[in-house]
């Protein structure tokens, strides 16, 4: 069920993809959200230039201030920018140095351990209040697919990568099912409190609101986790959410205009956000071999049939069932974009889909795009036989197979 909080794999990616992978939002923005549905958090002030930085920092109307690179990716305060900077989380105690800071982080790129070796841009920096914690606590509400239902995950270890916390002590994990009609209900929150040792009614009572008020966001908002590490009891007695994260369902943007106007396209991979516009269902990967594939099931087998023949997939690529000769040539610019995709294979099962419309836009795009690159195609199903006559008569050299497994080595040696 934890595994659900991060969900970063490549194969869950694509098993769970829509169009494009679940909305996320800067920290800043998160905090806003928290705000605006009572929940407590330090104040906190986003600044898109070094000058709008030091203005913040000026009129905070306090010096020790703590300076956040807004980046979506996990890991900054361990990150490294390419400018040299270390860190994407420093203590500022003055308006000159919030400015120092915010000039050497945006408009460069974070290197964090989930971002790979290309970074993230940082467009802006969030200045926040430093609240010193008593105590760290881990809260998280999410879809749970043994309940089958929605759940509050919470830990009184907190502050810290969770995942680790349950592999070595699975009892710190208090997860409590939420009734999707009715949501928490104050005892069912109060006793969460107190099972995460909240010691007084007014900690407890604090800790309970923020609980309730989290799931009111999820439900609402239809999101698909929020995540809060850490959920701090402040030594000043104030019970305050000190980090937040957000998955929201892409399914739901034709009813949450206001949070998809959030989406930051900057913090994505240019090839994913123009497929999301042919409505292409792409993921782009690290290795050397194309793909162009018809459903996801066979996408991800056509991947490990590959790495089964010694090759590296160079990217998820589901053209879906509604696919056109135009959508296919899309798909071609696409790929070849990449410098590191060397040959390219088609695999396509006709069922919904059509093989002749794709043997059309294979033919169009090699035509109209100069292909250079050596091009493999299997395809089998719906006019399977008019679509192998339009590329032998096509006369160009494009490579075709009745068996997977040939074609799969085939495209692997190409690439070599």
């Amino acid at each position: 069920m934890l595994s659900t909080l991060r969900n970063t794999g490549v194969l869950a990616r694509a098993a769970s993809a829509g169009q494009r992978r679940f909305l996320s939002i800067h920290e800043y923005q998160s905090m806003n959200l928290l705000n605006a549905y009572g929940i407590p958090t330090p104040k906190s002030i986003a600044a898109k230039s070094p000058q709008e930085a030091f203005d913040v920092a000026k009129n905070f109307g306090r010096d020790r201030l703590v300076i956040k690179a807004q980046v979506l990716a996990g890991g900054r305060g361990k990150g490294k920018f390419d400018t040299g900077l270390q860190g994407g989380v420093q203590m500022v105690d003055s308006p000159q140095q919030a400015k120092e800071y915010a000039g050497k982080m945006i408009g460069s790129k974070l290197i964090t351990k989930q971002t790979g070796a290309g970074g993230r841009i940082c467009n802006a920096v969030m200045l926040a209040e430093r609240r010193e914690p008593a105590h760290e606590y881990y809260v998280a509400v999410l879809n749970d697919r043994t309940t089958q239902g929605v759940v509050l995950v919470t830990s009184a270890q907190g502050g810290m990568n969770i995942e680790e916390v349950a592999a070595k002590d699975p009892s710190a994990i208090i997860t409590t099912p939420i009734n999707f009609e009715k949501g928490l209900s104050k005892a069912e929150a109060l006793e969460v409190a107190k099972k995460l040792g909240f010691s007084n009614e007014d900690t407890q009572s604090q800790a309970a609101n923020i609980f309730i008020n989290l799931y009111k966001i999820f439900k609402e908002k239809d999101a698909t986790q929020i995540e809060i590490n850490p959920m701090a009891l402040a030594k000043d007695g104030e019970v305050l959410c000190m980090d937040a994260k957000f998955g929201f369902d892409d399914n739901a943007e034709f009813r949450q205009k206001d949070v998809f106007a959030l989406r930051d396209i900057s913090q994505e991979e240019p090839s994913e956000v123009e497929a999301q516009k042919a409505n292409l269902n792409f993921i782009k990967l690290d290795g050397s071999i194309g793909c162009l594939v018809n459903g996801a099931g066979l996408a991800m087998a056509t991947m490990d049939v590959l790495a089964l023949h010694g090759g590296n997939p160079a990217n998820f690529l589901d053209v879906g069932g509604g696919a056109t000769p135009e959508t296919v040539k899309k798909a071609f610019e696409i790929l070849l974009a990449d410098p590191k995709v060397k040959s390219i294979f088609i695999n396509i099962f006709g069922g919904i889909m059509r093989c002749d419309y794709i043997a059309e836009g294979v033919i169009k795009a090699t035509r109209e795009l100069g292909l250079s690159i050596p091009l493999v195609v299997r395809l089998k199903g719906t006019k399977e036989e008019e679509a192998k006559q339009m590329i032998k008569e096509s006369g160009l050299k494009i490579i075709a197979f009745d068996e997977l497994d040939d074609a799969a080595e085939r495209a692997v040696q190409l690439a070599a």
